[in-house]
């Protein structure tokens, strides 16, 4: 394991040492798992951002999309529990 050195504000590592307290567990530990949590949003968020550029590029490809109304309602029975059609995505009329 490699050695990094970090400088904290006197106020910002005062408030580290109590977080880490009230959460049970040291200040570096603490520190740790909040750099690996910021880490893993970085990376979700990259994901994210992959996952709809490869999304848009399709549908500038297909043209084939969900008009939001039908999705929306899809989506709203989904989350009722109720039994829902997929909607399909076709080319709309301009």
């Amino acid at each position: 394991m490699s050695t990094t050195t970090i400088r904290l504000p006197e106020d910002l590592k005062a408030r580290v040492a109590q977080a880490a307290e009230a959460a049970g567990t040291t200040s570096h530990n603490f520190i740790l798992e909040a750099i690996a949590e910021k880490a893993a949003l970085a990376e979700q968020r990259a994901e994210f951002h992959a996952l709809a550029d490869q999304r848009y590029a399709q549908f500038l490809e297909s043209g084939e999309s969900i008009p939001w109304e039908e999705a929306r309602t899809y989506l709203m029975q989904r989350i009722a529990g109720k039994p829902a059609k997929r909607p399909l995505a076709r080319k709309q009329a301009r």
